[in-house]
């Protein structure tokens, strides 16, 4: 079978069904491969920010090797179907922005278009804007002294003596009353 037939299948079988914008999720990761000579991501040597959390983030998390657990899939959400991927070893990246697809498309003449097009012709290839993530850290964690429910140490906060989670922290905001 054909390696990307095999990763398109993969790709579907992840996300439940077929549609553009797993087909846009999964041009933009051959692509980024092919411009960073990336394989699969097996800890963070490849790091994905997407400026959305559609359906093709899905084909991302199948192809590159990147997930939100592993912490080399992040998100800054613009609303934009693009892509920022980083390659650590080499310090190369690239972004991937969608270009616009023709006017009066349906849903499936979408599908159509998008997966007759070779990913050189989807997207545009920008410098990426932000700078690559440190990488994820492990962090200690503590018991909320007020619902008992454990949370990493970086989102524990004090007050009144008291270890608390962001749930059961009252922050001070005298502009929202």
């Amino acid at each position: 079978m054909d390696e990307n037939k095999e990763l398109w299948e993969k790709c579907a079988a992840f996300h439940g069904h077929v549609c553009g914008g797993l087909t846009i999720g999964y041009k933009a990761a051959l692509y980024a491969k092919k411009l960073l000579n990336l394989g699969f991501s097996r800890d963070e040597q490849v790091v994905c920010i997407a400026e959305n959390d559609a359906c093709g983030v899905d084909a991302i998390q199948v192809v590159l090797g990147c997930s939100v657990g592993k912490g080399n899939l992040l998100f800054h959400m613009t609303g934009k179907q693009a892509f920022s991927i980083y390659e650590r070893a080499s310090g190369k990246s690239v972004r991937l922005v969608l270009k616009p697809r023709p006017e009066g498309m349906n849903k499936e003449q979408s599908f159509a278009y998008y997966q007759s097009c070779e990913p050189e012709a989807m997207f545009e290839v920008k410098e990426t804007k932000l700078r690559l993530p440190e990488q994820a850290r492990i962090f200690d964690s503590y018991v909320c002294e007020c619902c008992g429910e454990t949370a990493g140490a970086n989102w524990i906060r004090l007050q009144g003596g008291k270890k608390l989670c962001v749930d059961c922290y009252q922050t001070y905001d005298r502009f929202h009353v």
